[in-house]
């Protein structure tokens, strides 16, 4: 009977509405989101009420916002809404113009989010965005995936959280996607792979993300993928094909991981000021799995102005067969052995501006990469072709640093906006705690996890704060300020 009412009431709403508010959970209008196929309009609100869903499944298909009126699925209250167990938490089909906001996934054991075109090639799944989410603790050790994304068009992943994945699976998995920005994340055990681009996946920015301790590609660009599901379909003969192109990787963090970068059949891939440390066993591997006749040989890839760190000595690139690495330019990169004085890559090919030594950074062993003014990095890089903001969001300057923060403006923190107060974090990535600087000695201190969870309050009367975080999990935090007479301010800080 409820379900009949809430129909009616369905049909008689977009009379005397643009956009409707929706409560889903044991005491909403619907139970389930999936309830809701065939109804939802541009610009609705789902709203989840504060439960653990872990009843399956739940499967969205041609949900169709517009790009004035997206369709928005989020918590009610802007707290803890979890999608726990099951297969998959959500599989969205043939969606368009959707964000997922504020959501935790966890212990599914197939994948955590699943979002796929149907197999409809000319009527693809786009523009969707996925933000403030946490995806953790898979209950799966095969290859399966926190975040699958297959045949995704026009998509945005950031500042989301991706950590304790299945040991054969990806934090972020793309298959035939184009299109797509992700940027802002957090990257912790997150799987075999971070971060995978596959399938004929081509046009990708991944940016500004910390990628930390993955089991064997922290980036695989590329892959293998079976024929049948690249998007779009391969040319029958096939002629040019690649498993990646034109991918962006700007101003990351890759800290651990057996090998940060894998170029894997892939061609025009950009690796540009990104801090590599630590790694385990390569820097970067120029691989070619996909043999195939009419695939094109791994090759016109570039990897220049990284900032990369080594704990002993290894085999800085890996080489397989069926590659061109002569195609590769590779130039402008700061090598340090923290184990040799005398020491320099072994490279493919020449690295010109290529620089060696010690990169004075501020704490790296703390998680604070911020070169010192003393830097022999700063302004060593080359300005063409490269990213505009570092990985705190800052401007490059011309010439830019080597790395993925920018030296010379000394700056943790992104630039505030003219009607906010200057709130500035140090170090914007700790292990034990942060320095909060203000600059009123008043107002209210919030910590505030992605997932919009307040987790301490406090009223300060100073404007230098020590915030321990130490029993804090890793991930990203943000902390506002509000004072009296003053515009709110916010600032992130990541707990490594």
């Amino acid at each position: 009977m409820r379900n009949q009412a809430i129909l009616l009431l369905f049909l008689i709403l977009p009379f005397y509405a643009n956009s409707r508010s929706i409560t889903i959970g044991q005491k909403g209008d619907f139970y389930r989101l999936e309830e809701v196929n065939n109804l939802v309009s541009p610009g609705d609100t789902l709203l989840l009420l504060d439960e653990v869903y872990q009843d399956g499944t739940q499967f969205l298909e041609n949900w169709h916002g517009s790009a004035e009126d997206p369709i928005v699925i989020k918590p009610a209250s802007g707290t803890s809404v979890i999608f726990r167990g099951g297969t998959e938490a959500l599989h969205l089909v043939s969606c368009s113009y959707l964000t997922l906001e504020n959501l935790i996934v966890e212990q599914q054991t197939g994948n955590g989010i699943n979002i796929d075109d149907g197999g409809n090639y000319d009527a693809s799944t786009h523009h969707i965005t996925v933000r403030n989410c946490v995806f953790r603790d898979m209950a799966a050790d095969g290859n399966n995936d926190l975040l699958k994304l297959s045949g995704l068009e026009n998509f945005l992943v950031e500042n989301c959280s991706f950590t304790d994945g299945g040991e054969g699976g990806s934090g972020i998995d793309m298959v035939g996607c184009h299109q797509g920005v992700i940027q802002d994340n957090y990257f912790d055990r997150a799987g075999v792979t971070g971060i995978q681009a596959k399938g004929g996946t081509q046009s990708i920015r991944i940016q500004r993300n910390i990628l930390k301790d993955l089991g064997q590609r922290a980036v695989n660009l590329g892959g293998s993928t079976g024929l049948e599901y690249f998007r779009p379909p391969l040319d029958n003969p096939i002629q040019d094909a690649f498993e990646a192109a034109d991918l962006d990787v700007f101003s990351n963090l890759f800290i651990g991981s057996w090998s940060p970068v894998a170029y894997v059949g892939s061609i025009r891939v950009k690796v540009i000021n990104n801090t590599i440390y630590h790694p385990a066993n390569w820097v970067f591997r120029i691989l070619q799995e996909t043999t195939e006749s009419g695939f094109l040989a791994c090759s016109d890839n570039v990897f220049q102005n990284n900032l990369i760190i080594l704990e002993h000595d290894l085999t800085e690139v890996n080489v397989g067969p069926d590659t061109d690495p002569q195609s590769f330019i590779i130039q402008n990169n700061f090598w340090y052995n923290e184990s040799s004085a005398n020491w320099s890559p072994i490279l493919p090919v020449n690295d010109p501006g290529q620089l060696t030594g010690d990169p004075l950074l501020s704490d790296p062993e703390n998680g604070n990469f911020q070169p010192a003014l003393n830097s022999p990095v700063i302004g060593q890089g080359i300005g063409q072709d490269g990213p505009v903001t570092d990985f705190f969001g800052n401007a490059f300057l011309d010439p830019p640093s080597i790395g993925a923060i920018e030296g010379r403006d000394a700056t943790t923190g992104r630039e505030p906006s003219q009607d906010q107060a200057a709130l500035r974090i140090s170090p914007s990535i700790g292990q034990d705690y942060v320095q909060i600087l203000l600059p009123l000695p008043q107002g209210t201190l919030q910590v505030v996890t992605i997932n919009g969870q307040i987790i301490e309050t406090r009223t300060v009367h100073s404007k230098d704060i020590r915030l321990d975080i130490s029993s804090y999990p890793g991930g990203i935090y943000f902390v506002h300020w509000i004072a009296p007479h003053q515009s709110p301010s916010t600032v992130k800080f990541i707990k490594m």
